[in-house]
Order: structure tokens, then C-alpha cells, then sequence
């Protein structure tokens, strides 16, 4: 008995010791992204995905476990029934991003920390997930050039930040073919915005303006799904799912400024000269879309699966501070599957390894100049997995994910991205929390 407790306490202080790195690495956090189109809205929205699903096109509603490992499905809470194993996963992502606008080019590179999340069974039927990862990240800067009768103005835009989500997750079974499940959600972060409106210094008597808008976000949320599966043949098993998420406001504060400055002969920016309008942390809100979340998986246990969803959300309701963010109604779609040769190959690691493709489609809740901003990529990533422990009650899997895809068009004078985002993951599977009868 001593001897498990031993071990019990040095399981604790290993978690302990994730949340404290974790926590480190979310307090340095800078720019995530360089897209202009995380202006508009809440920014780049990530969706709750960890590498195995993200390789798969994103599907995730219809997704359970392929085979005994388990993985933790954040985007469906309901599949947390089917968790039999003591859970962690953390991990990181990268991203190579191209913006391209008529005959200019421009390369960005940015890295950071991408999840955190634990689950553990709790019982036969139920098991308890909780973690941190994105939920949107804001990171843009451009500038355009407009005339005002023989004028020209330069026009400047710039925003950085972005909101995260912590989630405590419940998931139950019902019988052998029925899981429901539930996600508390606490949404927070900052995302700052400033335009501005600069004139020539050759223009006596005209000064530049600024306008520069803070968003601190801190509130609940709350999302669901189900399951349900079902036996065709011996060996091939249907999943239909459904997940979503409610439409609420979530607390935020605002603090703004417009000021009026000039610039040096150097073009360096002087001490504004004068505070035209000033809000000093006022009370504001922001409002989360509904969602809603459908999907089908059918698979060979230990072998194979492929699967299919449909999301749609209602963008159009959503407001900053009670106005209005112009923004459409998204809908999407991703197809993709996953295939093990020989989960269990003693001769042959290359047959352990998990290989994984998926394609996805998305109108996004962006419409500039007339143009719907559409974004469609495809994946591809592999489940290494390593040596077993303790007695082969351990079992863990490096997960890696490369993403190529587009977003925007260079039509209407639009910018194009072409991106390659890099996901990384280490999973582990444990046998925590067990029982031991002792004689």
C-alpha cells in the first residue's frame, strides 16, 4: 500500500509540473498569427482539435477511439464516455504563412504552445476531461493608401492577442450504443485593435488620429454532444454524432482611446498631442455564436476508420460591446479517415503506426468587399508509438500533423493566404487511479 501511494504522489507532481510549464508558456504568449482576416470578428477561430483529429480533416462529432488507445475528443464531450485509460496530452503547433496581394509577397513564421488536456475514467460508464487550449487568435498589420480628393491618406491597421478556453468536461454511457456529454467552458483573453489615419507632414495644419480599442474577456460558455453507435456486420461499427454549443454573452471590459498625433522628420511616432474620447475599463460584453455539429464515423476496431462532418454557426448574431460585427453565418465540412496496419505487429513498427489524411472545406463568417472568404485544406499525420511502461500498463504516442490549405482570394484586390501550420502532440495512456485489493 505504501508503495502505491509512493507512486500516486509522484503522478500528482508530474501533472503539477505540466500545469506549471504550461502556465509559463501561456503568460509569454505573444502574436500567434499574421492574417488580415483575424480582423474581423473574435479573429482566427481554431476549433477545440488536438493533432489526431486535426490530421483527419477536422472530424471529430462521429469520433470515439479507433482502437484501445484513447484520445481525448474535446470538440464532442459525449465521447469521453468511451475513456478507459488515464489520459494526458499536451502539445505545440507552428505555422508557414504566405499573404500574397497583386504582385506583393510577404512570408511570416509564428510558434506557440497549442494544449493541454486530461481525462480520466471515473467510472465503467463515465469519465471527466478538463484542459486549456486556443480558442481564437488576432495578429495583423497593413496598411492601405486612399485618396480624399487630391490627397493621399495612408490608412493604418494593426491587432494582436487573442482569446484561449478552459474547459471541465463530463461524459456518460447509457447501456452499450448511448453517450451524452457536457463542457463548462470559460473563455478568456484580450484583443486589441488600432486603426489609424495618417496625412502627409507637407499638409500644414493636419494631424493624424488614432483609434485604439482593448477588449479583456473572462465568462462561461457551455457546449454538449451525443452518441450513438451501432453493429453492421461483426467487425464494422457506425457512429452517428451530434455536437453544439449555445449562444450567450460573455463578460468583457472595454478600455478606448482616440488621439490626435504627429510624426518626427524621422517618421517616428510623437506623444499624442491631445485625448479626443476615453473609455477607462467599461463594462462590455461579446456574444458566442450557436453552433451546431453533425457527423458519421465507420470503422474497423484496431484497423481503420473514415468519417464525415457538417458544422454551421450563427456568426451573424454576434456582437462586441452590443454593436454589430457585419459578420455571415460559417458552414463547413471535413472528410478523413484514419488506417493501422497492425496494431499489435511484433516485427514491423512501421505497422503500428497510426496513418491519417483528411480534407476540409469552410465559408467563414467573412464577407469583404462582396467576396465570401472560403478556406479549404488538406492533412496529413501519423501516431507514433513508443515503448510501453510499467509493466505494460503505459502506453504512449507522439502525434504529428501537417495542414497545407488557403484562405481569402486574389480577387476583388483581396489578399490570399497559402499556409502549412505543424502540429505536435504527446499523448499518454496510464492505468492512474486504479484500485489494488491487497491480501
Amino acid at each position: 500500500m505504501k508503495l502505491l501511494q509512493i507512486k500516486m504522489y509522484k503522478r500528482i507532481n508530474y501533472i503539477a509540473a505540466i500545469l506549471v510549464l504550461v502556465g509559463g508558456l501561456s503568460a509569454q504568449a505573444q502574436v500567434t498569427t499574421s492574417s488580415p482576416y483575424s480582423r474581423y470578428g473574435l479573429g482566427n477561430i481554431k476549433g477545440s482539435l488536438l493533432p489526431q483529429l486535426r490530421a483527419m480533416g477536422g472530424i471529430s462529432t462521429a469520433v470515439n477511439k479507433v482502437s484501445g488507445f484513447n484520445y481525448i475528443n474535446m470538440q464532442n464531450p459525449a465521447s469521453y464516455a468511451g475513456i478507459s485509460l488515464t489520459t494526458i496530452d499536451i502539445g505545440m503547433s507552428a505555422t508557414v504563412n504566405n499573404l500574397s496581394r497583386g504582385s506583393l509577397s510577404e512570408n511570416t513564421f509564428n510558434a506557440t504552445f497549442s494544449h493541454l488536456a486530461f481525462a480520466a475514467p471515473v467510472g465503467r460508464k463515465s469519465a471527466l476531461s478538463f484542459g486549456i487550449l486556443p480558442y481564437s487568435d488576432l495578429g495583423y498589420a497593413y496598411r492601405n493608401t486612399v485618396k480624399i480628393d487630391t490627397t493621399s491618406v495612408d490608412q493604418l491597421y494593426e491587432g494582436e492577442g487573442g482569446l484561449s478556453k478552459a474547459y471541465f468536461g463530463y461524459g456518460y454511457r447509457f447501456g452499450d450504443h448511448l453517450r451524452i456529454g457536457a463542457n463548462l467552458e470559460y473563455i478568456f483573453g484580450n484583443l486589441q485593435t488600432t486603426r489609424s489615419t495618417e496625412y502627409s507632414n507637407t499638409i500644414v495644419g493636419a494631424y493624424n488620429a488614432k483609434l485604439q480599442n482593448k477588449n479583456s474577456v473572462g465568462g462561461l460558455a457551455y457546449s454538449y454532444g451525443i452518441q450513438y453507435d451501432f453493429n453492421v456486420g461483426k467487425k464494422t461499427l457506425v457512429t452517428l454524432g451530434y455536437s453544439g454549443s449555445t449562444s450567450g454573452k460573455v463578460n468583457s471590459s472595454q478600455t478606448f482611446f482616440a488621439t490626435r498625433y504627429l510624426r518626427d522628420a524621422n517618421g517616428n511616432e510623437q506623444t499624442a498631442l491631445d485625448t479626443l474620447s476615453r473609455i477607462d475599463k467599461g463594462k462590455s460584453n461579446l456574444t458566442l455564436p450557436l453552433t451546431h455539429n453533425f457527423g458519421i464515423a465507420i470503422q474497423q476496431n484496431d484497423k481503420w476508420m473514415i468519417g464525415a462532418d457538417f458544422r454551421m454557426s450563427k456568426w451573424s448574431q454576434t456582437t462586441i460591446n452590443n454593436v454589430s460585427q457585419g459578420l455571415q453565418d460559417s458552414w463547413g465540412a471535413s472528410l478523413g479517415g484514419q488506417w493501422t496496419p497492425d496494431a499489435y505487429s511484433y516485427n514491423s513498427y512501421m505497422k503500428r503506426v497510426d496513418y491519417r489524411l483528411g480534407f476540409n472545406y469552410d465559408k467563414t463568417y467573412i464577407q469583404v468587399n462582396n467576396q465570401n472568404i472560403k478556406q479549404m485544406g488538406a492533412s496529413l499525420g501519423f501516431g507514433f508509438p513508443l515503448p510501453s511502461a510499467n509493466g505494460g500498463t503505459a502506453f504512449y504516442k507522439i502525434n504529428f500533423t501537417t495542414e497545407v490549405g488557403q484562405r481569402g482570394t486574389l480577387n476583388n484586390n483581396l489578399v490570399k493566404e497559402q499556409y502549412i501550420n505543424f502540429h505536435l502532440g504527446f499523448t499518454l495512456n496510464d492505468t492512474w487511479f486504479r484500485k489494488y485489493r491487497v491480501d
